[in-house]
This record gives C-alpha cells, sequence and structure tokens, in this order.
C-alpha cells in the first residue's frame, strides 16, 4: 500500500538558539542536530557559529570549534555522514556565489576546508545535496552566470570530485529542488527554473544515464525550496513556495504545507495526511533548514525555521515521521 500517514512533532527548545531564520542548513549527526548558516534579512548572512541542537534534551548550545571556519554565508549546504559534517557553497555578505568545501568533525569540532577555486563544482548558492555511505551529491543551484543542473559527488574516501554527465535540456538549470540517493540512483525532483516546474528526473552511476521520469497519482503542484527527505523507497516533499513574489529574494512568495510521497519503484505520488491545521503542524513556509534523522526510534525529517507567508523568518522546529506500517 501507499503511504498515506504521517505525524508531526513540535520541539520545544529550551534556552536561545540561533533564533528565526531562513537559507540556513542543519544536519544531524547521532543524536543532535547542527545549524549553519542562514539569514534574518534577505541576502544578509546572520552568523557562522555553529549550532548544536540535542534532540533528547532539547537545548541549544554553541560548538567552540577550532580550523578552517567558514565564513558567514547564506544558500548553503550540510550533510552528514558517519561523525563528519560537509558543508558546501553558498552566498556571502557581498552577494558573491561560493564553492569551498568544508568538513567538520564532530568529534573534535574542528573545521577544515578541503577544496576551493577549481577543484570542484563551480559557485553556487540554493543548490541540493544528499548522500550515500561514501559520496556527498551536488545538484544545480543557482551559479554565477545563471541557474545550473550539473551533477557532482565528492569522495569522502578519497577526498575527490567527479563530475557527472549533464542532462539534456529537459532538465533546465534550477535552484531549490529535492535531492535524493534512492536504489542506486539520484533523483532530482522539482524546483524553480525560471518559474515553479513539477518534472522528475534521476541519474544512474551504474550507466550514466539521465532518465525523466513520467509520475502519476496525487502530484504534487509545482514548487520549490521545499523540505525533503528519503525513507526507504518513498521521496517525501513538505511544504515550499509554490508562486514566487514580485520581488524576488527580497519578499514571500506563496508557500504551501502539504506533504506529498514519491513511490521511486511505482513513480506514482500520493498526498500523506498529516494532521495540517493542529498545533504540531509546521504550516505554509519555505526556504527552510531541513535533514533526515532520527528521533525516538523513527526515521523521518528534521524542519527548523524558513520563511512565512508574512515574509517573517521563523525560529521553530518540527520532525516529522511516516507511517512506514502502511508501506
Amino acid at each position: 500500500m501507499a503511504i498515506t500517514q504521517g505525524n508531526w512533532v513540535k520541539l520545544n527548545q529550551k534556552g536561545a538558539g540561533p533564533g528565526a531564520r531562513s537559507s540556513h542548513a542543519i544536519t544531524v549527526v547521532g543524536e543532535k542536530a547542527y545549524a549553519f548558516g542562514g539569514e534574518f534579512k534577505p541576502r544578509v548572512p546572520v552568523d557562522n557559529s555553529l549550532y548544536v541542537f540535542d534532540l533528547n534534551e532539547l537545548t541549544w548550545s554553541i560548538a567552540e570549534v577550532t580550523g578552517d571556519i567558514p565564513p558567514p554565508r547564506v544558500g548553503v549546504t550540510m550533510a552528514a555522514i558517519g561523525q563528519t559534517i560537509y558543508v558546501f557553497g553558498g552566498r556571502d555578505a557581498t552577494h558573491a556565489e561560493l564553492n569551498e568545501l568544508y568538513s567538520f568533525d564532530t568529534c573534535t569540532n574542528k573545521w577544515t576546508l578541503l577544496s576551493a577555486g577549481d577543484a570542484g563544482p563551480a559557485h553556487r548558492s540554493y543548490h541540493s545535496v544528499t548522500t550515500d555511505d561514501q559520496h556527498m551529491y551536488i545538484f544545480g543551484g543557482c551559479g554565477v552566470a545563471g541557474r545550473l543542473n550539473d551533477l557532482w559527488a565528492f569522495d569522502v574516501v578519497g577526498k575527490t570530485w567527479a563530475k557527472f554527465p549533464l542532462p539534456g535540456d529537459n532538465l533546465k538549470g534550477r535552484g531549490g529542488p529535492g535531492l535524493a540517493a534512492v536504489g542506486g540512483k539520484i533523483w532530482v525532483v522539482y524546483g524553480f527554473a525560471g518559474m515553479e516546474v513539477d518534472d522528475v528526473h534521476f541519474f544512474d552511476p551504474d550507466t550514466e544515464k539521465w532518465v525523466q521520469v513520467e509520475t502519476t497519482g496525487e502530484k504534487p503542484t509545482p514548487r520549490s525550496v521545499f523540505s525533503s527527505v528519503a525513507v526507504g523507497k518513498h521521496i517525501f516533499v513538505c511544504g515550499g513556495e509554490v508562486d514566487p513574489s514580485d520581488l524576488g529574494h527580497l519578499g514571500a512568495g506563496r508557500f504551501t504545507h502539504e506533504v506529498y510521497a514519491l513511490d521511486t519503484e511505482t513513480n506514482v505520488w500520493n498526498r500523506v495526511e498529516d494532521g495540517s491545521g493542529g498545533g504540531d503542524h509546521p504550516g505554509p513556509r519555505g526556504w527552510c533548514a531541513f535533514s533526515s534523522g532520527r528521533r525516538g526510534g523513527k526515521e523521518g525529517l528534521l524542519v527548523y525555521g524558513g520563511n512565512s507567508p508574512s515574509n517573517d523568518r521563523l525560529d521553530d522546529i518540527y520532525f516529522f515521521s511516516p507511517c512506514l506500517d502502511q508501506a
């Protein structure tokens, strides 16, 4: 059966945390979430502190770090493999696109600059990231000369970048898409390509081929800058922007609150009943920090902050877990 239900839980934070922001990043290592970057005012990076949220105690702290500390940035991505966090790209206070790759060792609290310049992907922000056991994948985003549609992999063992073949014209350059590693393939879902789009593609590393996927079912409307997670064979899409603001990034577009699940084996979408309208539901938002994670023994999606329909930055945290017994 299709996954048709899921549950949100609002995590009531204790003490002072990073505060409200959007265009930031978060990732989970064990029972702690690490947050970095973001803005309160459009395009103005807030800080470069690394905030740590204990998913059990619900308390925030600031990591005492050493090494090559990344400067403040927005539109940045983070991902974790094992005990190490990887941070790539973003946009600095001068609005310049960045392409440095940093690692952060959560055992030693040390930042390390791994690559910069011509060693990896071109400069970009508002790109997407996903991982498997050995690779961090980077796709798309806003580059120096426009929106990108390239896919790269960083091998965390060999410390090397690999660029994959470019897709055809069907997969236009875009910002804010969903990216997921499922079934040995790298999936690109929706995004903003001059307009909100609703196409789905995957790249097969074994054949080095791109495939456009024809999906059916209860398809989400076109959207971007949503939160997403892969659990098992399903890719979940939560909220996002369905109509951009006339002011671009300076304004708030029209956001949605729904959750949808794509079965990557049947290519069928289903709307997920997730208690919308309740106190434990995040409501409409986009430009959030989000990450896969586990809480209470359940695998799911952590969502922190983002932008609201009133153009106010948010500071709340929610955890979504699908009802996998219906899968």
